[in-house]
């Protein structure tokens, strides 16, 4: 199966969480926070949203910063995925 976003709204899938600090402290699973970068897998068409125009801005096979707190976590064909608005995404990560 394949997530088809619409609208503005963009298919991220997290990126893994850091077993170890950077001091050489290993992590259990609990104490591990979730990351808040992330791989775009979709991208809706955008258009006019409530009344603007929106512009997409990113594409699959961007790796991004997206809001702690933003989106809603959806799993499909064991394997999980976050759909977030554009607004969402704070920043691009290129290498």
């Amino acid at each position: 199966m394949k997530l088809v976003p619409l609208g503005d709204k963009i298919v991220l899938k997290q990126l893994e969480a850091e077993e170890t600090t950077k001091s050489g402290i290993v992590l259990p699973g609990q104490a591990k926070e979730k990351p808040q970068e992330a791989e775009v897998i979709a991208v809706g068409p955008g258009g006019i949203i409530d009344g603007k125009e929106v512009t997409m801005q990113v594409k699959a096979g961007d790796r991004v910063i997206y809001s702690k707190y933003a989106g809603t976590d959806v799993e499909l064909d064991d394997e999980k995925f976050i759909i977030v608005k554009q607004n969402d995404i704070l920043a691009i990560v290129e290498a």
